[in-house]
């Protein structure tokens, strides 16, 4: 990395500022429009787009259940997830990971690895969390950067996706336990 990398939880909608809401948008655009597997299957898309789906995120947010992790690099946004838990006693020690996005210009500059390396200490230490799920896009490499760092696939479903006509791929699964 070049530059020293923070972090910044936010756990109240609140805690989103404008200009942290732009970035957010800007960055979730790009890395879809890029081909990324961020939550929007059919780039390219646009920030009104982007912007009603990352409405409903901030919303939802709440220290006990659901927190944005944003990574910054220089003063800019370089990545950021979502991570939630389920209350229900029964599976409220686990949470899942979505829309894992690094901005496209800085990957390979260890922004990803630092990223999933802080939710797992927020996961256990702020959250209380045992364990953390995710599902991934096949045949885009993630289930290997994933597995670099711990997680383990537990499954798939086949064919789950459908990008396009004749264009089916699977959903893994995969877990980090223990944290």
């Amino acid at each position: 990395m070049t530059a020293a990398l923070t972090f910044q939880q936010l756990a109240s909608p609140d805690d989103v500022t404008p200009q942290i809401r732009r970035a957010l948008t800007e960055c979730w655009v790009e890395v879809t429009n890029a081909g990324g597997a961020a939550g929007f299957p059919f780039p390219p898309v646009d920030a009104a787009t982007v912007t009603s789906a990352l409405d409903r995120i901030i919303d939802l947010l709440s220290p006990d259940t659901s927190r944005l992790l944003v990574a910054n690099m220089g003063g800019e946004l370089a990545g950021w997830l979502n991570v939630r838990r389920d209350p229900f006693k029964l599976i409220a020690h686990w949470g899942t990971l979505h829309h894992v996005q690094t901005r496209t210009a800085i990957r390979g500059r260890g922004v990803g690895r630092a990223l999933m390396k802080e939710v797992r200490r927020a996961a256990k230490e702020e959250m209380g969390l045992e364990q953390l799920h995710l599902a991934v896009r096949s045949e885009v490499g993630l289930e290997d950067f994933y597995g670099r760092l711990g997680w383990k696939e537990v499954g798939r479903w086949p064919g789950a996706l459908r990008l396009a006509a004749g264009d089916d791929r699977d959903e893994i699964l995969m877990i980090l336990a223990p944290l």
